[in-house]
């Protein structure tokens, strides 16, 4: 076969998955740049051309401004609450002993469900009259509080249930991490007469460092956008768990701007990237450390 018709075979193959990802995933998102400029609405057939006008009543916006610091709150405070705890159980479940693979399988059960049937299915346990968790505490003679109607207490609820799903992720990342560090290094450790805390600190935590990392830009880009839990528990009405994909939800479907929410989407998808551009550069800084 000639080389041009390799070349062409070679396309061939490529193009049906290029045509995929242009007609899905380009596409979509070109079109959407484009209807965030205009005036475009859900029951409305045609728009008209607005210029960057979307995109300042976005930033002037003070729901959005809430909503983006609750947003950040929650990313920061659950992806730092869910290493620690994974790191911690990945250390307490490194050595083999009696039931292991049992335990550490029923532990990343939380991962692998829906997000919208965990949020149902943590909404009847935290119920204020009936709820698992409230007859418990009262059982232990403990307060009983209004988990999902408490302004108090629903962020908190959104939190624990999400540390819930998605530790069992930063556990299975961690044991990736610690079993990856070679056993050489823990012997000439022990060589040196290295204590417990010197070994954690300067053979296990910078080794497992960059698969850290990594897991914590993949649970930050996902906190980034949480929806199912929002919705299952409190709705996207609610201001106290209003994040910004449910803010985009009220935008696009209940008011029917659909170039205003365009123009919302795209801000969230830049705060995304500027999120991954960040935890990539430290990646990068962790690797040429290592070098």
């Amino acid at each position: 076969m000639t080389a041009p018709r390799r070349e062409m075979l070679g396309y061939a193959f490529v193009a049906p998955t290029l045509v995929f990802l242009v007609a899905f995933n380009v596409f979509p998102l070109a079109y959407n740049l484009v209807l965030g400029f205009t005036d475009a609405e859900l029951v409305a057939r045609g728009f008209e051309w607005r210029g960057t006008a979307n995109y300042g009543r976005v930033f002037a916006d003070p729901e959005f401004a809430q909503a983006l610091r609750r947003t950040g709150l929650f990313v920061a405070s659950a992806v730092a609450i869910e290493l620690v705890l994974g790191f911690v159980v990945a250390l307490a479940l490194r050595a083999r002993f009696r039931g292991r693979d049992v335990l550490l399988t029923a532990l990343l059960v939380p991962m692998m469900l829906s997000p919208a049937v965990i949020g149902l299915f943590w909404n009847l346990i935290l119920d204020g009259n009936y709820g698992v968790l409230n007859q418990a505490l009262g059982a232990l003679g403990l307060a009983e509080p209004q988990w999902t109607t408490d302004s108090d207490f629903k962020f908190l609820s959104i939190l624990l249930i999400d540390v819930w799903m998605w530790t069992p992720f930063m556990l299975l990342i961690s044991l990736a991490a610690l079993n990856s560090i070679p056993g050489t290094l823990y012997e000439a450790a022990e060589v040196d007469r290295a204590g417990r805390w010197t070994v954690f600190r300067r053979i296990t935590l910078p080794l497992c460092a960059p698969l850290l990392g990594l897991a914590a830009l993949l649970r930050a880009t996902d906190a980034l956008k949480q929806f199912d839990l929002v919705m299952a528990v409190t709705g996207p009405n609610d201001e106290r768990t209003q994040t910004v994909s449910t803010l985009l939800y009220q935008v696009l479907f209940r008011d029917g701007k659909l170039g205003l929410g365009s123009a919302y989407a795209c801000l969230a998808l830049v705060l995304v990237i500027a999120l991954a551009t960040v935890f990539t550069r430290y990646l990068d800084t962790l690797a040429r450390r290592s070098t």
